[in-house]
Formats: structure tokens, sequence, C-alpha cells
């Protein structure tokens, strides 16, 4: 039996028909009788949109973090990491899409370019607090001892850093997979087809793109608070506790 149908209320009557949506396909009046939805074309939009959010946080975590390391580390620039924090939360991500695409045209590469700079902003900050963040005793023990700049960035400052970066690639990792929704506008067909199409596929293909997305992002958030979990040291994590 079925739960959700059993329950009265229209809001669950209307979840019902999404996850029909996702798991079998559905007739579409406007596509001259071919059906939409099932799991196959769900599977298919959500490897599309999980490919270029991947894709997208990989070009905003290589330029992000190495920029937030160093000035992190030289304690400079802490107008310029909070200043590109505060801008990249103000930035409108359609109008971001529609001027790059302007510029270089439709695509994956407009898409990436695009939802990377979404995502630069909150790991370039969260980078540049938690070298800024961690244990001056220590840094200048390191110091003390002859290490030279580099080591200590790489041996101290990172290391006690790695809560805050994947803090801010977490963060990032929320808000590419989110705005990804809107990838079909530049010609991009991920799982926001569902949801800007419902011409196509109705109001059930809609909550169902919103459903799908919302699993995804949820799939991102578990796999990096693990990731975390691995890459912090076990002093850090029983200092949490």
């Amino acid at each position: 039996m079925n739960v959700l149908a059993a329950l009265p209320h229209p809001v669950f009557a209307g979840f019902t028909g999404a996850f029909e949506f996702i798991f079998s396909k559905q007739e579409s009046s406007v596509t001259g009788g071919k059906k939409v939805g099932g799991i196959e074309q769900v599977l298919e939009l959500a490897w599309t949109q999980t490919y270029v959010s991947l894709l997208a946080l990989a070009l905003a975590f290589v330029i992000a973090v190495p920029v937030g390391l160093y000035f992190g580390h030289r304690g400079t620039g802490e107008l310029l990491a909070v200043g590109i924090g505060n801008a990249g939360r103000a930035v409108p991500e359609l109008a971001l899409i529609a001027f790059i695409a302007a510029i270089i045209g439709v695509g994956i590469p407009v898409l990436t370019i695009a939802l990377a700079v979404l995502g630069i902003p909150p790991i370039l900050t969260n980078t540049f607090v938690g070298v800024r963040q961690a244990d001056r005793s220590a840094v200048t023990a390191a110091r003390g001892v002859g290490m030279t700049e580099f080591e200590i960035l790489r041996k101290v400052e990172l290391p006690m850093a790695v809560p805050g970066i994947m803090t801010g690639v977490r963060g990032s990792t929320v808000n590419i997979v989110a705005t990804a929704t809107i990838a079909p506008l530049v010609g991009v067909v991920t799982l926001g087809d569902f949801i800007l199409g419902e011409n196509v596929y109705g109001t059930n293909g809609v909550l169902a793109g919103a459903i799908c997305t919302a699993i995804l992002a949820l799939l991102f958030e578990f796999a990096l608070a693990g990731l975390q979990r691995r890459l912090t040291s076990k002093g850090l994590r029983l200092q949490a506790q």
C-alpha cells in the first residue's frame, strides 16, 4: 500500500505523483505521445548535473584554496577574502550565466565557469579564515625549529585549517548543485529540465526535479562530511568534542 497515497492532505498527493514520475514514465500531451520521466531519464539527468557540479567544484577548489592559503599564511588580504565572499553571495546566478554565455557561447564550459565563480567565494573565505585561526604558538614553534615558510604552511597551518576549508567546500557544493538546475538555459540538460519544463513534464515533473536535486545535494553533503572527518587529524577531532 502506498502510504503517501493513503494520506488525505493534497500536499502528500503531490509527492505521490512526483515519486511516480521518478520511477515510471508518464504520458505527456506536448511530446506527441512520447512518455517522459522514469528512473532512466532521472538518472541520466542526475549524472549530467553531478558531472558539471564536480567540474565546477574542482575548478573553484584549485583557484580558491591556493589563494586562500597564500594570503592566510601571509596574514594579508583579509579585506579581499571577505569582500569576495560577500560579493559572491550577491551575484545573481542568471545574470552571471547570461553574461558568460554572451561572451563565450553555451554548453558545459560556460556552465562550469559560471558555477565555479559562484563556488569560489565560500572556499576562499573559509580557507583564509582557517589558516589565520591556526594555533599561533604552533606556528611560532615551527619557525623556532627552522622550518621554512612553505613547510610551516604545509605541515602546521594546512592540517589545522582542514575543518575550515571543508566547511567552505561543503557550502560551495550546495550552491553549485542547486544552481546547476538552471543549466538548461545554456544548453546543458540537468534535473533542472524537469523544473523549468512544466509545460512538458507537468507539476509532478517539477516536484520530482526538486526532490532529486535535494537528494543529490544531500549525497554530496554526506560524502564531503565523511571526507572532512577522514582529513581532519584525530587531535583536532578530539578537541572539537
